[in-house]
């Protein structure tokens, strides 16, 4: 693992728990697996705030536990699930437009606890979007209504139940030789949750008052469980990335073709999204008629139409869409490995075009399409002189974007009897563009904090003034708070917000393209 990506799991960690949970990281991240008195030595840390510290990781899915050989228990660090932490607007943001508000309410929570009972979860939920509602006068909501987002969600797999509330059933299954079942995960428990709600509430509303009032409540509340106590729940970040390849693929297509073969692709990846696992390279093959059936009414495609455009995704979407057979009307298949390989390709284009010219990308496409060329090939093929090739060529070599390969017609490799084949090695340029993407990450988060620090004073005393503005109504008084920051500091504090949004965005952007040359 390289250091660049420690040091920004490292950063992450720091920027969302302190400095201290970082320390921790840092020696799972160097070290691997280790035994807790390994973390204690090398973190420098105290055991009980290093247990602390573990249990806080282990809680928001970043850290796992296992016994080694000699039966002592292991903490294993994901790097994948701190930097996705990167990208939680854009699952939230997923589940607005999928579920609505109440969807979007329950990823957030879920994300910003790591794992929460069911009942906790949409009981909390509902009572922020009940003070919402009262806020602008709206009536409220049960949180029964809650309670069906959140089996939508459940049902579609974009959140799932914590591997270890199965630890029983699992092992039971495997001492039986039968492997656990995946949809064990996605059971709802059953409860009366608007009973658990009311409950809840009147608990609350009873422990207002007086201490010895207060303390009784507290018992009693602790003397009652919910039922669905030690059913811890989690996002399934797989299924919010299959989503989202999803969706690159249907746009990919939208714009290759037309959006009508777009929404074809849509409703084809809808109807197979929950029978395959995430990992699967393939979906599941559709017939036509079960396209046909689930197609949105307003396209007004006729099924002669339909099988026009199959056709035409099986013709021009380099082999990313295909018939495997003729029952049924066809049956089809994404095979997700290519279409996701050319996206790749395309982030690798245009890195290759920013970095060395228009000149150098035709050379890149011409390696990409004619695999082993030698540099008179390459010349012909891309249009270019001699002395320009040849200093395109080796420029980019020099940058480790493309590679070289000597095959001699004799035993003694004379350079005279020797071809000099150029080729582009795919898995090589792209480590070497995600390892840039996590050092130019690093380095906006790093600027970001370092811009904040710098003006912190002019920040505070921005937050100050918003505070006090927020409590008054007379206009004269706003006026003349207002004025307590002058205009020089106004345009400073704007400087630092646009400065800022823009860091958050390029963060944003590059952990996007290093998802797709990842995956790709």
């Amino acid at each position: 693992m390289s250091q660049d990506r420690n040091a920004l799991c490292c950063l992450i960690l720091q920027e969302h728990f302190g400095e201290l949970i970082s320390k921790v990281a840092q020696v799972l991240l160097k070290k691997g697996p280790c035994i807790l008195k390994y973390i204690l030595v090398e973190s420098g840390l105290q055991l009980k705030q290093v247990k602390k510290l573990l249990c806080l990781l282990i809680q928001h899915n970043i850290v796992t536990f296992d016994f080694n050989k000699k039966g002592l228990t292991e903490y294993t660090i994901h790097c994948d699930v701190i930097q996705w932490r990167i990208r939680f607007p854009r699952y939230i943001y997923c589940a607005k437009t999928l579920y609505g508000d109440a969807a979007e309410l329950l990823v957030e929570e879920l994300l910003h606890k790591g794992r929460c009972l069911m009942s906790e979860t949409i009981i909390a939920i509902t009572d922020k979007l009940n003070e919402a509602l009262d806020a602008s006068g709206h009536p409220g909501i049960t949180a029964g209504l809650v309670k069906e987002k959140f089996e939508s969600l459940a049902k579609t797999h974009f959140i799932q139940r914590c591997r270890s509330c199965l630890d029983k059933e699992v092992t039971d299954e495997a001492a039986a030789g039968q492997p656990p079942d995946e949809e064990e995960l996605y059971i709802i428990p059953k409860m009366d949750i608007d009973g658990e709600a009311s409950r809840k509430r009147k608990l609350s509303t009873e422990g207002e008052g007086t201490p010895a009032k207060r303390s009784r409540t507290e018992s009693k509340e602790s003397a009652e469980v919910p039922k669905d106590d030690g059913v811890y729940w989690r996002v399934n970040f797989a299924r919010f990335h299959q989503h989202i390849r999803d969706q690159t693929l249907v746009a990919s297509t939208a714009s290759k073709i037309d959006t009508k073969a777009g929404e074809v692709l849509r409703t084809f990846l809808r109807l197979s999204e929950t029978k395959f696992s995430s990992g699967s390279t393939t979906s599941s093959a559709i017939s036509v008629n079960e396209v046909f059936h689930a197609l949105p009414k307003e396209l007004f495609l006729t099924r002669h139409v339909l099988e026009m455009y199959m056709t035409m995704l099986c013709d021009d979407m380099n082999g990313m869409f295909n018939k495997v057979d003729e029952m049924s009307g066809g049956l089809y298949a994404v095979n997700f490995y290519k279409g996701l390989q050319e996206i790749a390709k395309a982030h690798l284009e245009s890195v290759v075009q920013e970095r060395f010219g228009s000149k150098c990308l035709r050379i890149f496409r011409v390696l990409l399409m004619k695999q082993h060329s030698k540099q008179k090939q390459i010349e012909d093929y891309a249009m270019i002189s001699a002395k320009e090739a040849k200093e395109l060529l080796y420029n980019m070599f020099s940058e480790n974007f493309i590679t070289l390969t000597e095959v001699s017609k004799t035993p003694d490799h004379a350079p005279s009897r020797t071809f000099y084949l150029f080729n582009v090695d795919i898995p090589q340029v792209t480590r070497i563009v995600q390892q840039r993407c996590y050092k130019a990450v690093k380095n906006a988060m790093i600027r970001r904090e370092t811009e904040v620090a710098e003006h912190r004073r002019l920040l505070d005393k921005k937050e100050r003034v918003d505070a006090i503005l927020a409590t008054l109504t007379d206009k004269e008084q706003r006026e003349e708070i207002e004025q307590t920051i002058s205009p020089p500091e106004q345009e400073q504090i704007l400087k630092i917000k646009r400065i800022v949004r823009m860091l958050d965005q390029c963060e944003t952007q590059l952990y996007h393209v290093v998802f797709y040359i990842v995956v790709g």
